[in-house]
Parts: structure tokens; sequence; C-alpha cells
């Protein structure tokens, strides 16, 4: 069992910057995958990005390669850090933990978080 907590989201103008936190906690929570997907009104949960358990591998949407990086701490936090930010990216924020291998599938997530607003105007 896993608890993830999120904070960071708010409100930023189109080309600026935020950084998501989540504190995850429980047993081997060092050993869990984790994902960052995103849910806009009225649309599908989609998948942002995902850094597996050691950190040493990352992947991302094609919408969000060169603008936000996933990373993750010793201290079983893990960040999304936004730059360049579009009204295109205006979501709700999930993390989300997984036993198994980091995946792109939304499905593939075991735990998660409350999740975060993030509102980019224009």
């Amino acid at each position: 069992q896993v608890q993830l907590v999120e904070s960071g989201g708010g409100l930023v103008q189109a080309g600026g910057s935020l950084r998501l936190s989540c504190a995850a906690s429980g047993r081997t929570v060092g050993r869990y995958g984790m994902g960052w997907l995103r849910q806009a009104p009225g649309k599908e949960r989609e998948f942002v990005a995902a850094i597996s358990w050691n950190g040493g591998s990352t992947y991302y949407a094609d919408s969000v390669k060169g603008r936000f990086t996933v990373s993750r701490d010793n201290a079983n936090t893990v960040y999304l850090q936004m730059n360049s930010l579009k009204p295109e990216d205006t979501a709700v924020y999930y993390c989300a933990a997984t036993v198994r291998v980091v995946t792109r599938d939304v499905n593939g997530y075991d735990y998660w978080g409350q999740g975060s607003q993030v509102t980019v105007s224009s």
C-alpha cells in the first residue's frame, strides 16, 4: 500500500512554469515506478510523464517533450517541472505509482494521488 499526496498546482500565465510535487509513503515505496497523468474537462485521462523506480529511465508524452521534466529524490518525493506552459496544459494532474515497470498506459498504475489543478491562462 502506498499513499500519494500532491501539491504545487495553481494558476499561471502562458509561458510560465510550475513544479508539482508528489510525496509518497508506504512500504518499499522507493521501488515504485511513478507516473504523472492529467485529465482536462470533457477529455479522457492521458499520460504525461513517468520515471522508473531508480530514476534511471524517464518517458514523456510527445505533447510535453522538451518542456516538462520528471524527477525523483531519495526522500520518496516525485516532481514534475513544467516549463513553457500552454493553455492546452490546463488539467487536473495526478501522480500515480505502479509496482510494475513504468508505462504510458493510464490503466497500468496501482495507486493514485488526489489530483492537483493546473490552469494556464493565455
